[in-house]
């Protein structure tokens, strides 16, 4: 099946490749024309002007979107939009919001143009893995992309969620859950480390024995007990977390809908908290998310904050702005 692929970062490229691999003929675009050249010596055909989609891929057209939320993902929609025809399918596998697919939906509607909205996880892990995905929008359109969805994807990792925003809606909750999770795990740690059985065992030998058959086993716990192996104090690691949205948007959603979500909500504060204090289990969280999705740590050595007795913080820029630097793509 032919498919057009906007943004090439570690998520787009990945899938791109797993896509060819899968028998997929893939068309990448990105600004950064360098990665366009890297995906064609993947077996991708590239795309040096949006312009060409339409010349080149014919209808029903299909193009991923798997660029930055918000501003970005919005002005390559309208910008691709001009070149497509009626009965094309747009999907946009950001972490957006869900209440902007709405809208989205409607205005290119008005054009004949399908939108899908689909949540992606599987970070830099998806093209051996697979991506779990999360897609809203035409029960159709759903059906007509579903051989892409198969190869993207595990054997059943993939789901049709609702109508328009209901991709995007679980994947908030997944996010959700995730800041939960890593937290739980950060806070257990680091009573563990505080011990005073401490010095019988090594955190990488706990970590790796609760993934033999307990019921706290996952893949985030494999990846802590990696990073354990790396650094087993996580002593080059600031504990400094961003937020990349998705857990703000949870909170509000569940305040909306009357539902207690303390635990989401507490791990969501905690990031916030982190970048005041340096504590082992945000270390634990900054860890995780460099395993998982490639996110960038602050190493020791590059302080950001002030360790001056008595002193307050350094003041961090607005955390809307870090929401757009760290909300560059799914995991």
């Amino acid at each position: 099946m032919k498919i057009a692929i906007l943004g090439l970062g570690r998520m787009g490229f990945n899938m791109s490749k797993r896509l060819i691999k899968n028998g997929h003929e893939v068309y990448g675009y990105d600004k950064d024309q360098e990665k366009v050249k890297l995906l064609e010596r993947e077996g991708a055909k590239g795309i040096r002007n949006l312009s060409e989609i339409a010349k080149i891929i014919d209808s029903p057209r299909v193009v991923w979107l798997m660029l930055p939320s918000g501003v970005i993902t919005e002005s390559a929609l309208e910008e691709v939009s001009q070149y497509l025809k009626p009965g094309d399918v747009v999907v946009d596998g950001s972490n957006g919001h869900y209440k902007e697919d709405k809208v989205r939906e409607s205005k290119l509607k008005d054009k004949g143009i399908i939108y899908m909205d689909a949540g992606v996880s599987g970070g830099i892990w998806g093209y051996e893995v697979g991506y779990c995905t999360m897609v809203g929008g035409n029960k159709k359109a759903f059906e007509f992309i579903e051989p892409i969805l198969r190869s993207l994807a595990p054997k059943e990792g993939y789901l049709y969620c609702g109508p328009s925003g209901a991709g995007h809606f679980v994947k908030m909750i997944h996010n959700g859950i995730e800041y939960a999770i890593m937290e739980a795990y950060g806070e257990g740690f680091e009573i563990l480390k505080a011990s005073e059985y401490s010095e019988y065992f090594k955190l990488e030998e706990v970590a790796h024995l609760w993934n033999q058959g307990s019921i706290i086993r996952s893949w985030l716990l494999e990846l802590l007990e990696e990073a354990f192996k790396k650094d087993p104090e996580l002593e080059t690691i600031q504990g400094i977390v961003p937020d990349s949205g998705e857990a703000r948007w949870t909170v509000q959603a569940a305040v909306d809908l009357g539902v207690s979500a303390t635990g989401i909500a507490h791990s969501l504060f905690k990031r916030f908290q982190s970048r005041q204090v340096d504590v082992f289990s945000d270390k634990i969280l900054a860890a995780l998310r460099k395993e998982f999705g490639g996110h960038a740590v602050y190493k020791k050595g590059n302080e950001v904050r002030s360790r001056t007795a008595g002193a307050g913080p350094v003041k961090h820029a607005d955390p809307s702005e870090e929401w757009k630097i760290s909300n560059m793509e799914g995991n």
